[in-house]
């Protein structure tokens, strides 16, 4: 698919899903959900276990079907495009738990990411995610089974980017993770966003997300209800209590 065109000069919105319904079998889970992404822009999503948090971003994915409603990017309607061709149009998903293949070498793992593009590419890509993440390269013949929890995430990051994404989907990023390894995770995704990326985050550490986002949603039994700049969200006193524990 080649790139998408470019958005009228009146919309500003990189990523915009409109009153989107996901179920899972007869189980409504996403409930006239609305959320935007700028362009170039860092937002975080917010809320409980089972909010409906991670099935948004495989709905915005496309590995579950939207119902009802509409996912635009750039003003494009992609909710009807299988998962590969979102990929093809800008879309990288770093799934929870990492979703690594063990077996296999860093570098191949991270090959594998860079399936729609040309070897040249490739090679521009892996060289930049290298000099991201030297501990991948220092190791990029090892299996990737061998690799800590922390440099797991990175290579799940250092993946998802060997598409050459326009849009990043980061799903629980953090969990399970040290606070060192925590806030040098954050580091490198304030990086990206600075870089040009826009990002969605899904993130249970709400204060660490919110302090480096633009915006924020907090969604709650599947439904936003919740919206605003990440500062203002920080200093609500609804948010405070029920996910910062103040």
């Amino acid at each position: 698919m080649p790139d998408l065109p470019a958005p009228p000069p009146d919309r500003c919105d990189f990523l915009a899903a409109e009153n989107v319904d996901a179920f899972y079998g007869r189980l409504h889970v996403l409930k006239d959900v609305s959320l935007q992404v700028g362009e170039g822009r860092l937002v975080t999503l917010i809320g409980a276990n089972g909010a409906g948090k991670t099935t948004l971003l495989k709905t915005i994915s496309g590995l579950l079907a939207c119902r009802s409603g509409a996912i635009r990017l750039r003003g494009t309607d992609i909710g009807r495009l299988s998962t590969d061709k979102r990929v093809r149009a800008g879309v990288s998903q770093v799934p929870e738990n990492r979703q690594i293949f063990g077996p296999l070498t860093i570098e191949d793992n991270l090959r594998l990411g860079g399936y729609i593009r040309t070897e040249a590419e490739r090679r521009e890509t892996l060289t930049e995610v290298f000099r991201m993440f030297p501990v991948l390269e220092e190791r990029r013949q090892h299996h990737a089974l061998t690799l800590s929890g922390g440099q797991q995430q990175m290579l799940a990051i250092g993946r998802a980017l060997m598409g050459r994404p326009k849009l990043l989907l980061l799903d629980e990023p953090s969990m399970g993770l040290a606070p060192l390894l925590v806030a040098e995770l954050f580091a490198t995704i304030s990086r990206l966003r600075a870089g040009g990326l826009s990002i969605l985050l899904v993130e249970q550490n709400a204060q660490a997300a919110l302090a480096i986002a633009d915006e924020g949603y907090v969604i709650e039994s599947g439904r936003i209800v919740l919206h605003g700049k990440a500062a203002e969200l920080l200093n609500d006193s609804r948010v405070q209590e029920s996910y910062l524990g103040m």
